[in-house]
């Protein structure tokens, strides 16, 4: 399992509380997208399950070596007392299409068989739900919120969540808080290795300056050129493009179906470009670029949703980001 980069402090917290015995039964682990909260969440199970079953001895840190048996079962997804609740495919069978909206009601409840009875393989069970801010409500909620309040015992909840002031409050006040923030250069540099350790120089720092702290963002963009598109974005914003030969290229760039990922790409980064440009002012031109921003996220929110033209939908961008031009 690759390390946890980042957050030391909150990992720290819980591995206190793990070698201390008093474990919490639930743990909301909170912060921005993308920045390993499952990925410590999946590490966290690992080891809980692996301190709890007799087996190799285990070193400091979340770290389960290769070779315990629990690292094998839960690498494989086969582990009897570990779960993990996520939004399913609207399709069984194409499970690379769509996810359903939310984690519905039946998918808590079949947790209850193996709630009722005691763990396969040792005194611990670990319950993952990605994201928590999925569930149904209030539907799937309350059947959670029930386990929370009566937790079967060896139970342990992890809840991952990208905004803890949206859950319930009766969740929240059942949980031990754990804050994840955005990750510093360093660490986000190590985590893009880890995920891609063929990126070159360039590619990892335009990942770097994508991301913004959020590794889970900066992959996203992986493969896809990103200093290429902001260079471009820069180009129009700096000149206004009067002549329209940027937004042509990049138009025709960005408008065939093989293209479709980097238009994606595209429309996320012309409203981060905005808001990066817009720290930078102060009076008119901050209300400018304030405007441009919201102008420029709508126009983003609604391409995908409606199948706007891509080559319309590029030129539109191009205008909004042509108003930068002072």
């Amino acid at each position: 399992m690759t390390q946890v980069r980042g957050n030391a402090a909150a990992q720290a917290a819980f591995l206190a509380a793990l070698g201390g015995g008093a474990l919490h039964h639930a743990w909301l682990i909170a912060g921005p997208e993308g920045v390993g909260k499952m990925r410590f969440a999946q590490a966290a199970a690992t080891r809980m399950l692996a301190q709890a079953s007799a087996g190799v001895p285990l070193g400091s840190g979340l770290a389960v070596p290769e070779t315990h048996p629990v690292h094998a079962l839960v690498a494989a997804g086969s582990h009897p007392d570990l779960r993990t609740l996520r939004r399913l495919p609207k399709d069984a069978e194409k499970p690379d299409q769509d996810l359903a909206r939310s984690i519905p009601i039946a998918q808590v409840r079949a947790l209850q068989p193996m709630l009722a009875t005691t763990p396969s393989m040792g005194p611990r069970r670990v319950v993952i739900i990605d994201s928590i801010d999925d569930l149904e409500r209030p539907g799937a909620s309350n059947a959670l919120l029930k386990n929370l309040e009566e937790p079967p015992a060896g139970t342990i909840f992890l809840l991952v969540s990208h905004a803890p002031g949206r859950l319930l409050p009766t969740i929240r006040s059942r949980c031990r808080l754990l804050r994840f923030e955005a990750l510093d250069d360093r660490d986000m540099a190590a985590a893009i290795r880890d995920a891609r350790p063929e990126a070159d120089d360039q590619e990892l720092a335009a990942l770097l300056a994508a991301g913004q702290g959020s590794p889970g963002r900066a992959l996203r963009y992986a493969g896809l050129d990103v200093a290429g598109l902001d260079a471009a974005i820069a180009g129009i914003a700096d000149d206004g493009d009067p002549k329209n030969a940027r937004r042509v290229r990049l138009a025709k760039a960005l408008a065939g179906k093989t293209a479709q990922p980097r238009y994606e790409a595209f429309l996320d980064r012309v409203p981060a470009y905005i808001a990066q440009a817009a720290r930078t002012r102060s009076g008119t031109a901050l209300a400018t670029a304030l405007d441009a921003h919201a102008a420029a996220r709508d126009l983003a929110g609604a391409a995908i949703g409606l199948s706007l033209d891509p080559q319309a939908t590029v030129f539109g961008m191009a205008d909004i980001v042509a108003r930068l031009r002072t």
